[in-house]
């Protein structure tokens, strides 16, 4: 398993704007960060599981299916460069609407099964990172506890500075290059991934065309 090129992954998509940690910073501003906490602790676990639950089911799934587990793998490899140059022409946060009351554990662990972004990321992760020969229930295990460790202190620094880090984001200037390093470091996993999962006799030929 590339445990660098997964918690690299795992640190992008957990650290960047979206409806995850917006809903986040909206909470920390408008309840502080001891209300915010419960919504943030369920959003991780439930990303976590949500992790785990699908390399079990990918994970078996390919098992029978193991003569198109690198065509699969390319295609996620295409989603995160496609994903990266999405990042890199981001505009600005949106506004996020005031909530009577801060979105509680329950609220959070589920967020994520309603958010289609945190499904393609679970996807994502479970086709490209799934170890060839590690079962599919360890490798499980192991991807949601690597998810819950890296994910948690990303949101936790958007519901304790959502103010500060709003307002940073708020310039257009800084906002680009925070998008811009992001998807750098997005599409520099892709292409190391893609040169691993390659066969060998393939590489001479892509490394003649570059």
């Amino acid at each position: 398993m590339n445990l660098v090129a997964l918690v690299t992954y795992l640190l992008v998509m957990s650290i960047t704007p979206g409806p995850n940690n917006l809903v986040l910073a909206s909470s920390g501003v408008n309840y502080g960060f001891g209300r915010t906490l419960p919504a943030m602790l369920g959003m991780a676990l439930g990303l976590a599981l949500q992790v785990g639950v699908l390399t079990v089911f990918l994970g078996n799934l390919v098992a029978l299916i193991s003569s198109v587990q690198l065509y699969l793998a390319l295609a996620g490899c295409s989603y995160l460069l496609w994903l990266s140059w999405g990042m890199a022409r981001a505009g600005a946060a949106g506004e996020q609407a005031d909530a009577g009351q801060p979105m509680g554990f329950a609220g959070g662990l589920l967020f994520n099964w309603l958010n289609p972004k945190v499904w393609l990321m679970g996807f994502n992760i479970a086709v490209v990172f799934l170890p060839q020969h590690m079962p599919p229930l360890t490798a499980g295990l192991l991807f949601a506890a690597i998810t819950l460790v890296v994910g948690l202190p990303c949101i936790a620094l958007w519901a304790g500075s959502g103010v500060a880090i709003r307002r940073w984001l708020a310039s257009p200037r800084r906002l680009r290059a925070f998008n811009c390093g992001m998807a750098a470091m997005l599409a520099g996993t892709a292409f190391w991934l893609l040169a691993q999962m390659l066969p060998a006799d393939v590489l001479p030929a892509v490394g003649g065309l570059i």
